[in-house]
């Protein structure tokens, strides 16, 4: 895996919203940790709401695409993997990460592959979302807040 600054990593799966993507883009520049993408993408790389979302930044973020998740998994080769879901039993801030873990999302309006859901069971953490009256919360307001729980445990 290639190693940013906090040893984690982030990965999307079949991003579909280009926006969400540079702002994570530019959150994974801020914390020095790799952003990976895999296929298919919900726009093209060069879009210019990347862009407006992730500023000067883009051209410092450490980006792998990926056209599988199988793919994914070869290259990357991630310690442990961790699934960000509203499915999730296990609330984020119960999980203890360990360096070369990666955070996983899916798709901003289906969420993971379906089948994730039971292959990962074991790997699924939610964000308590307390207020009880939102379904979920934004990708890359989800892709920050878990980010930063992973840096403070690891920065710690």
């Amino acid at each position: 895996m290639a190693s940013g600054i906090q040893d984690f990593s982030l990965v999307l799966l079949r991003p579909g919203i280009p926006h969400n993507t540079g702002a994570i883009g530019r959150l994974c520049v801020g914390l020095g940790v790799p952003l990976h993408l895999v296929r298919p993408l919900g726009f093209a790389l060069d879009d210019r709401s990347i862009a407006r979302a992730g500023l000067d930044y883009w051209p410092h973020l450490e980006l792998a695409l990926h056209d599988t998740w199988e793919e994914y998994l070869a290259a990357a080769k991630p310690r442990r993997l961790h699934f960000l879901s509203t499915r999730g039993a296990r609330s984020l801030y119960e999980c203890r990460f360990e360096r070369g873990d990666a955070l996983v999302f899916g798709n901003e309006s289906s969420g993971l592959p379906e089948e994730f859901y039971a292959r990962y069971r074991d790997s699924l953490l939610s964000i308590p979302m307390p207020g009880g009256h939102a379904r979920s919360i934004n990708l890359a307001n989800a892709a920050s807040i878990a980010a930063y729980e992973c840096y403070r445990q690891l920065a710690g």
